[in-house]
């Protein structure tokens, strides 16, 4: 059985947009496309993306070209994952999102953030992949195993890669 990688929404971006820890985002991509792993994603995290680039588009973070290149890119690169049964997406499910408000009242979290906990626990997935540190050290004290993509060395070291 392959290995299944959650990502959440900071890792898609990272794929998209440079930033600390898109090497490893890009290895993860080229393992799935490789077949060597799988990817999960929340359909949450499509609007949290696209959130994200538009955000950066009128910060003047990004300039009209390389936000709608990110954008093509981000869909193409969706579609052909789908396509491949490469990347598995689950919906906002109510059980997923009624078990975010425990963890909302109980780790003091941010609703998206208990969601990516909630969807990585209901695919099963092996490893919760985050570029933000605090939804790692929560995931992990919940015992998922979490990793912050940001630490390269180690999510390469997780596909096998050096």
């Amino acid at each position: 059985m392959l290995l299944r990688l959650y990502l959440d929404s900071s890792v898609i971006v990272k794929r998209y947009v440079t930033e600390p820890g898109s090497g490893a985002v890009d290895d993860v991509f080229g393992s799935a496309e490789a077949g060597e792993i799988r990817i999960a994603t929340s359909l949450w995290n499509f609007g949290e993306v696209l959130g994200v680039l538009d955000e950066r588009l009128q910060r003047k973070w990004l300039t009209e070209g390389e936000f709608n290149r990110s954008l093509r890119n981000f869909a193409s690169e969706t579609v052909k994952l789908i396509r491949l049964r490469i990347l598995e997406i689950v919906p906002v499910f109510t059980p997923i999102l009624m078990e975010t408000w425990v963890l909302i009242l109980d780790k003091h979290i941010y609703e998206a953030d208990a969601l990516q906990i909630g969807s990585c626990k209901y695919l099963g997935s092996d490893v919760l992949l985050s570029g933000d540190d605090k939804l790692v050290t929560i995931a992990s004290k919940l015992g998922l195993k979490a990793l912050d993509v940001k630490d390269e060395d180690k999510v390469r070291g997780l596909l096998g890669r050096s």
